[in-house]
């Protein structure tokens, strides 16, 4: 009887320790975000958690490894994946369809038009001929502002005036470098392994849209997760927002957390290595959302203009919504 007494006031004791434990004890929401195996996204992600940010937000990010971007974007409608990165027009399409997604600016980094560094070529009108390689297809973004700016300032239409060849990142990046392309249009990334092989940018993708109209950079990317998400789990979505926030300010400054970064990156040399940190520290938002969702309006109308129906859907203006309203607003 004795025994018995003890044991019940020992699980007692251990059931009141269990009860005062702090809250941070707690288990943290779970936020899966989805992004691709090999993607400069992995790189925050990865300096998150090694730095314990997220859990400093009060969230638990779990990283979910796809191989392609429309397998992520799969995993979203399917409810697998809580969180990914795609662009706004993306999103505002599927607005315009009835889905509730919503997108907050991950960053401004975007495709540049790369010429080897002796190139004779000093602007677009220069291209005219000449044999250009584009990533992404025809209606990739950059490229029809590419092509739109080159009509204006020069008036040269790149697509019909030159010979185009689409095609894969990296091997757009091989035949750059072994002189079978006189420019290149491919991602950031790429963009800055050639920059720090002596490639120059002709024009980004960013300097277009300004030259066309946006008042600043307008980040081509951003996280994409549903608003009834948003709405059910708020704390995973306040707590991923402020490690984001986090997370970017430790890049931006410290180079010691870009040192951990280096085996993700695959840099080939050191000067790989701090041009992709660079132009990854560039791209990190400065503005509210709400003033790029602004400039993202006159975007979309450019867009539309150019790239038609194909590109943008059915809907004539961005979607209400498509930039996520956090109750603060827009900021």
């Amino acid at each position: 009887m004795r025994l018995s007494r003890a044991v019940s006031a020992l699980f007692a004791l251990l059931f009141a320790m269990v009860l005062a434990l702090p809250a941070t004890a707690e288990t943290k929401p779970t936020l899966r975000v989805g992004v691709l195996k090999f993607g400069t996204v992995n790189w925050e992600l990865d300096a998150m958690k090694r730095a314990g940010l997220d859990g400093k937000a009060g969230v638990d990010v779990e990283i979910v490894p796809f191989a392609g971007e429309d397998a992520s974007a799969v995993a979203l409608q399917a409810g697998s994946v809580d969180m990914i990165v795609s662009d706004w027009l993306w999103v505002s399409r599927l607005r315009a369809e009835g889905a509730d997604y919503t997108f907050v600016p991950y960053s401004t980094s975007v495709g540049s038009l790369m010429v080897a560094g002796d190139s004779p070529v000093e602007n677009l009108g220069d291209l005219k001929g000449r044999t250009i390689g584009v990533a992404g297809g025809p209606l990739d973004k950059n490229w029809l502002l590419i092509q739109a700016l080159a009509k204006k300032a020069f008036d040269v239409d790149l697509a019909a005036e030159n010979s185009i060849v689409y095609g894969a990142p990296p091997l757009l990046t091989e035949k750059a470098r072994q002189g079978e392309l006189d420019a290149v249009l491919n991602f950031w990334h790429y963009a800055a392994r050639l920059e720090a092989e002596g490639f120059r940018t002709l024009v980004s993708g960013t300097d277009a849209a300004v030259k066309m109209g946006t008042s600043g950079p307008v980040a081509a990317i951003g996280w994409v997760f549903s608003d009834g998400f948003a709405k059910e789990h708020p704390e995973a979505i306040e707590g991923f927002l402020a490690a984001d926030k986090a997370t970017k300010a430790l890049l931006a400054s410290s180079d010691e957390a870009w040192e951990a970064l280096k085996p993700l990156m695959k840099a080939e040399d050191e000067k790989t290595f701090t041009t992709l940190r660079d132009r990854y520290r560039e791209g990190i938002p400065s503005r509210s959302g709400a003033e790029e969702a602004k400039d993202t309006e006159t975007l979309y109308q450019l867009l539309a203009g150019i790239g038609g129906e194909r590109l943008v859907g059915p809907a004539k203006t961005l979607s209400p919504g498509t930039y996520y309203d956090d109750g603060k607003n827009g900021s």
